[in-house]
């Protein structure tokens, strides 16, 4: 890990494409700007974390479940026809 000391005002470049900015130090907080191209995706860690955990979890349903989920949520074929009569 690269730890550096900035003050409010000064940036760290990350490659060409990456500029972090700190914009305000206040009360043990430290507020950044981050400039980038527009298809790099930022995301705070602990999001990145909660999106890692909901893919796992949706890994682990079995085809059954998701088979039963499907048939339990997919309208009846009368339903269906009953919808097409209106």
């Amino acid at each position: 890990m690269l730890v550096l000391t900035r003050r409010r005002g000064q940036a760290i470049c990350i490659g060409d494409d990456i500029r972090i900015v700190v914009t305000r130090i206040e009360d043990g907080q430290v507020r950044l700007g981050i400039e980038s191209a527009h298809d790099v995706i930022i995301l705070r860690e602990e999001l990145l974390e909660s999106v890692r955990q909901a893919n796992q979890s949706a890994q682990a349903v079995a085809p059954a479940q998701f088979d039963q989920w499907l048939q339990s949520h997919r309208p009846s074929i009368q339903d269906a026809a009953s919808i097409q009569e209106e």
